[in-house]
C-alpha cells in the first residue's frame, strides 16, 4: 500500500475532541487506500509545562534527564490517538522514538537525526497494522538514552518519517490553512498560496514566517519530500492548504511571492575597529563559539586604519553577543571603541525564486519604504531574497507597503 505521512501539532490534539477531529480524518486516508504513519506533538501547552517543571526542580539540570521529561507529552498523545482509531474499528498502536528506532546523535535537546529503519513498521503493516502513531519530537542516541529535535522538531520527525517510507506525500496539519504571502494579521491583503518552492519556504521560515520550522523544510528540500500545510479546523477538502513542492513543479513563478517580518531582531555594531586582515575572523569566531546566530553583517569604508562593523542576531542572544566580543577585546584579539546596540529593529524581507531573472526588486523595494518614511538601517540579499533593517514601530506599514507595492494579493 502507498503510505502518507499525516502529522497533527499541538494545537490540533489540544483536547480529546480535536483528537477524535485527527482521527477521522486520518480514517478517511486509509479508506482511500492509504497506510498511514501519524506524526503527534504533545497537547497544546503540555510541553511548556513539563520545561517549566524541569526548571524548577533543577535549574542546572542534566540534558538526558530533560528530553527524558519533555518527550513524555508526545507519548501521552500517541497513545490517546492510538486508542481513538482503535474505538473507530482502525488497527493502529502508538510508536515511541526509541521502539521505531529513530536514531540520532547524543546532542541532547537540539539532536539531529541519523537513521530511521524502516522495517518494524513496516512489518506491522504486513501484519494488518492500517496506522503507526509515532511519537513526534523524540528519538534515542546511540548510548540508549532518549533524545529530543529541539522545539518544532515533531515537523521534523514527519518529514524523515515521509523521506524514510518513500511515503506520497506528507501533510502538516496545524492552526493554519496554508502559506500566506504575509502575516495574516497584518494586512487582510494577505492570500494563500497553491504552491509554495522549497527554496522559498525555507527562505521564509528562517525569515520569521512560523508555518513550519526551517529543519523540516531542509529535510524535505534535501528529499524531494512533498510538503502540504492545512488546517486541521477546516471541513475536508483534498485540494486543501498549500503545496511545498520543487520548483519544476510550479508553473509559472511570481517574481515575489512572500513578505515576511520578524521582530526579535538586534542591531550590534562596533565602532572604530581596526582595519586590518583577520578582523572578521576574530569578531565573528568568538560569536560563533558563543552560539550567537548572526545573519547581516556590514563592513564600512576605511578611514585612516578603522572601521565600523555592523551585524544583526537574535535578540535574545545580545547579552552572549556582548560578553563575546567583550572578551575578545580583553584578550587582545580585536580593539574597538565602543558596542552600539540597538534591540529595537525588525527584519523585513521579500522572498521569489522570480528575482532570479528580474531585475529592479530591491530598487522598488527601497522605494516604496522611502515613499513611507521607513528608514533603512541594514540590507542584505541572496539570490532569491532581499532583507532589510528598519525601525520595529514601522514593522505593519513596511510589510503592508510591500505587500500593495508588489500585488501580492493577486494570484
Amino acid at each position: 500500500m502507498p503510505v502518507l505521512v499525516m502529522k497533527f501539532g499541538g494545537t490540533s490534539v489540544a483536547t480529546l475532541d480535536r483528537i477524535k477531529r485527527a482521527a477521522k480524518r486520518v480514517s478517511r486516508e486509509v479508506a482511500n487506500g492509504n497506510d498511514v504513519i501519524v506524526v503527534v506533538s504533545a497537547m497544546s501547552g503540555e510541553t511548556n509545562k513539563l520545561v517549566g517543571y524541569v526548571n524548577e526542580t533543577s535549574p542546572m539540570y542534566d540534558a538526558r534527564e530533560y528530553d527524558a521529561i519533555v518527550s513524555s507529552g508526545e507519548n501521552v498523545t500517541a497513545g490517546l490517538m492510538a486508542l481513538t482509531l482503535q474505538e473507530m474499528d482502525i488497527p493502529a498502536r502508538s510508536w515511541q522514538g526509541w521502539q521505531v528506532p529513530l536514531k540520532t546523535t547524543s546532542a541532547h535537546g537540539a539532536a539531529r537525526i541519523e537513521d530511521i529503519p524502516t522495517d518494524n513498521i513496516t512489518e506491522k503493516f504486513g501484519e494488518g497494522m492500517k496506522v503507526a502513531v509515532v511519537a513526534g519530537f523524540q528519538g534515542i542516541s546511540a548510548e540508549g538514552r532518549i533524545t529530543t529535535l529541539g522545539r518544532g522538531g515533531s515537523d521534523t520527525t514527519a518529514v524523515a518519517f515521509a523521506a524514510a517510507f518513500d511515503a506520497i506525500r506528507c501533510d502538516i496539519y496545524t492552526d493554519v490553512d496554508g502559506v500566506y504571502t504575509t502575516d495574516p494579521r497584518i494586512t487582510k491583503k494577505a492570500r494563500k498560496m497553491e504552491k509554495v518552492s522549497f527554496e522559498e519556504m525555507l527562505e521564509m521560515a528562517s525569515l520569521g514566517a512560523k508555518v513550519l520550522q526551517t529543519r523540516s523544510v531542509e529535510l524535505a528540500m534535501r528529499y524531494k519530500v512533498k510538503l502540504r500545510v492545512l488546517s486541521s479546523f477546516e471541513e475536508y477538502d483534498p485540494n486543501a492548504g498549500t503545496l511545498i513542492c520543487a520548483e519544476e513543479d510550479i508553473v509559472e513563478n511570481n517574481v515575489v511571492s512572500g513578505v515576511t517580518a520578524s521582530r526579535d531582531e538586534a542591531k550590534m555594531t562596533l565602532v572604530s575597529v581596526a582595519d586590518r586582515p583577520g578582523i572578521a575572523a576574530a569578531i565573528f569566531g568568538p560569536l560563533a563559539e558563543a552560539g550567537v546566530n548572526v545573519d547581516m553583517i556590514i563592513q564600512n569604508i576605511s578611514e585612516e586604519g578603522r572601521t565600523d562593523m555592523t551585524f544583526s542576531c537574535p535578540v535574545d542572544q545580545v547579552s552572549r553577543a556582548q560578553n563575546a566580543v567583550s572578551a575578545a577585546k580583553e584578550r587582545g584579539e580585536v580593539n574597538f571603541e565602543e558596542l552600539v546596540c540597538d534591540t529595537e529593529v525588525a527584519k523585513i524581507s521579500l522572498v521569489g525564486i522570480g528575482m532570479r531573472s528580474q531585475s529592479g526588486v530591491a530598487a522598488k523595494m527601497f522605494k516604496t519604504l522611502s515613499d513611507e518614511g521607513v528608514n533603512i538601517k541594514v540590507i542584505a540579499t541572496s539570490e532569491i531574497k532581499v532583507s532589510v533593517l528598519v525601525d520595529r514601530k514601522y514593522t505593519e506599514l513596511a510589510v503592508q507597503a510591500l505587500h500593495d507595492a508588489f500585488e501580492l494579493e493577486k494570484a
